[in-house]
């Protein structure tokens, strides 16, 4: 019995190396892709705005559920990061939307308008 298990050791051992000392030809190597990926809207979410003071950089948005932040669906005010945001919608505009904690405030870090609340 120990024989067997002494030579099934050295055959694996000895021919493992020839294995991986073999070349790559004939293996399907996928070409590298110059393309970048499209990037992900998985952390967007839908949203209406109910109210926009641009002034004060605050818009008041009707959300869906901000899982990123833990947040159930509401209608709740938040300041944009950047003031031009503000600017770009109107009340009853559909818009996606990323919130972040940011400086202990919730903030809208990225809008774009959208055809879906």
């Amino acid at each position: 019995m120990k024989t067997l298990i002494l030579t099934t050791l050295l055959v694996t051992t000895v021919s493992m190396p020839a294995f991986a000392a073999g070349g790559m030809d004939g293996m399907a190597m996928p070409a590298p892709s110059s393309a970048k990926a499209a990037p992900s809207d998985s952390g967007l979410t839908n949203a209406v705005v109910k109210r926009v003071d641009a002034s004060t950089g605050m818009v008041t948005l009707q959300h869906e559920a901000l899982k990123n932040v833990n947040m159930p669906p509401m209608t709740m005010a938040f300041k944009v990061k950047d003031a031009a945001m503000a600017r770009q919608v109107h009340v009853g505009d559909k818009v996606r939307v990323r919130i972040e904690s940011m400086e202990g405030m919730m903030t809208i870090v990225r809008m774009e308008k959208s055809g879906t609340p």
